[in-house]
């Protein structure tokens, strides 16, 4: 638990030294204070007094004499207040006394963002983890051959090609200690490329998870039952122990240490639309230099329109003086014009904001935290 403090602690003081050059820019409502509920997270109250709400590091660890981090609980007040002309957020914890809060006559400390652990249920989270606490657990990309390795249900016992909840499958592969383990089943999906056409290339694949069973019995086939099931368990389909690792939800969000530029590849249960809270796949990893918790840009190409306004200008210019405006005619002139090249570039669209949650070698999750235009696949990714 100490190693895991300092860890944090060390994360969240590097933001003393990399704080961005260009000002803070608070929200011009913001409430002054603002009383902590059940429900909120890190980012939703910061984005009441900033207008880039995932900066908050930046002005919630300023202060290097407060050594700890401190979680933010239910009931607490945040406050703005400012020290040499440059903004602050405190929090005023009444009935919750801290290691640093004991050490000193006050109640005020300095704020600094924390994930809620085992030990501090009832402390706020950064973002809603229950969104994309499955994809925190479970392996979600995989090469192209990493599952051959993967124990595999042999058959079922009704010998149906189908099962579901509460059938028994038989399963080989597996090691002689695997009684009684938990497993998950997989499926290997749809591949994630990048690129079109010619120029596709497969970054990995999606790994369907379809349900989760518990071993009966040891043996090769082993006997196992299906506990849970997402969808229709196959002959075929792998399987993989669950791991007693506790999740990792220590997101301190950040701008990427690199430039970067990539696309909005898929969406995890293919909406076409994509709005706040969705999980998108990125074509950016770890081989990219993406980290977890790093923040990153939406944008959408404009489109391509015909300048009508210049063409039918043109036309009247030619028409003046010549009598009654013909429709068909100027039909004419406008297809004539348009292959002419009569044609106007949109400027790129601000789309979302997405915070990278989990990384692979060339992909990764991303949660949108805030979006003001419905998201695409295609859709270009890069630095706020």
């Amino acid at each position: 638990m100490l190693n895991k403090t300092v860890l944090k602690v060390a994360m969240l003081m590097l933001f003393i030294g990399s704080i961005q050059a260009d000002e803070i820019k608070l929200n011009p409502d913001q409430p002054g204070s603002y009383v902590v509920e059940k429900g909120d997270t890190l980012w939703d109250i910061s984005a009441k007094f900033l207008q880039e709400p995932w900066r908050w590091p930046e002005i919630w660890n300023v202060n290097p004499q407060i050594a700890d981090p401190h979680l933010i609980y239910p009931g607490d007040v945040i406050s703005m207040s400012y020290k040499d002309g440059v903004p602050m957020l405190t929090v005023d914890r009444e009935g919750k006394p801290t290691q640093q809060s004991r050490s000193r006559s006050g109640r005020t400390v300095k704020l600094s963002p924390e994930m809620r652990s085992n030990e501090h249920a009832e402390a706020i989270p950064s973002i809603p983890i229950d969104v994309i606490e499955q994809f925190l657990v479970r392996p979600l990309v995989v090469t192209d051959s990493e599952m051959e390795d993967w124990p595999y249900i042999v058959s079922t016992y009704d010998k149906h090609l189908i099962a579901g909840k509460g059938s028994k499958v038989y399963v080989r592969g597996l090691s002689s200690g695997s009684q009684s383990q938990r497993f998950s089943v997989y499926r290997k999906g749809a591949a994630y490329r990048s690129g079109s056409g010619n120029n596709a290339r497969v970054l990995g694949y999606e790994a369907l998870h379809v349900a989760d069973a518990v071993i009966e019995r040891g043996g090769d086939p082993a006997t196992a039952v299906i506990i849970d099931s997402s969808r229709e368990v196959l002959v075929g389909d792998r399987l993989v122990a669950q791991s007693d690792t506790d999740i990792n939800s220590d997101f301190i969000p950040r701008s990427p240490s690199n430039s970067v530029n990539g696309n909005v590849i898929s969406v995890i249960d293919g909406v076409s639309e994509i709005g706040q809270y969705q999980v998108v796949v990125l074509d950016l990893g770890e081989s990219d230099g993406i980290e977890i918790g790093n923040v990153v840009g939406v944008y959408q190409s404009g489109e391509m329109v015909s300048d009508r306004v210049e063409v039918e200008e043109d036309w009247r210019v030619r028409d003046r003086g010549e009598g009654a405006f013909d429709a068909n005619e100027f039909k004419n002139y406008l297809g004539k014009k348009k292959s002419a090249g009569e044609q106007v570039q949109l400027p790129e669209e601000f789309a979302a904001v997405v915070m990278v949650f989990r990384t692979f070698g060339e992909v990764s999750y991303g949660l949108v935290m805030e979006a003001t235009a419905p998201i695409h696949l295609n859709d270009m990714v890069r630095n706020l």
